[in-house]
């Protein structure tokens, strides 16, 4: 009965509020609408799509991050939910889960293909074509399309993990010392092991250890 009342009450300020603004007569604009910006030429339009096919990937990637991004978070909560699932289910439901999310990530990949290519065109081109000139866009295409530079994108992931395997060597007896007292500072705050495979620390009994020592005594 509720919801059936403010549905009429929403109904009726509505048309309340339709009626006032037939009744109103419509403010004199005080100043023109700017006229819609000129359509590029053809041959502007062409070296905008040539951007755009180059930017695609970048687009793609960006995408599927940002759709990718929720299950991750998802995926992170169940691992910490695993544990409390008995244990002659968990290899199911490990099963279950990583299928699920991999039919996200296979329909999630078409649509995120297709929405960056649209919103490309609807949203980025006006934008590359507002803030560069024919001749502009010219320039920036020599230098994104050269060979070299082509070259230096190829190559850039190998040589992003060669960078890292380097860093990671040489970080590493830096930063183990330090890891291992934040872990075993962490182990005393928490009272019990990281390492699930641990034995739990035994717990002291002060009461009967107290009680023992007396009667020794």
């Amino acid at each position: 009965m509720k919801k059936k009342n403010l549905l009429l009450i929403a109904l009726l300020t509505g048309a309340a509020l339709t009626a006032q603004a037939q009744s109103t007569p419509a403010a004199t604009p005080t100043a023109p609408a700017s006229p819609p910006a000129a359509a590029p030429s053809p041959a502007k339009r062409d070296l905008l799509q040539r951007l755009m096919a180059l930017q695609q990937p970048a687009l793609e990637n960006m995408a599927r991050n940002l759709a990718e991004q929720p299950v991750r978070q998802m995926l992170g909560a169940a691992e910490q939910a695993l544990p409390r699932v008995a244990e002659s289910k968990r290899e199911a439901a490990v099963a279950q889960i990583q299928g699920e999310a991999r039919k996200y990530f296979d329909d999630a990949s078409a649509v995120v293909k297709d929405r960056s290519a649209k919103l490309g065109q609807s949203a980025l081109l006006p934008l590359f074509d507002e803030k560069f000139s024919e001749d502009e866009l010219r320039q920036l295409l020599v230098a994104l399309e050269a060979p070299a530079y082509k070259k230096y994108q190829t190559a850039l992931p190998e040589l992003s993990n060669a960078f890292a395997q380097k860093l990671i060597a040489d970080l590493r007896p830096l930063l183990d010392p330090k890891l291992k007292v934040l872990e075993q500072n962490i182990t005393a705050a928490l009272g019990v092991p990281l390492d699930e495979g641990a034995a739990p620390a035994p717990e002291k009994k002060a009461g009967k250890s107290g009680a023992g020592s007396k009667a020794k005594k």
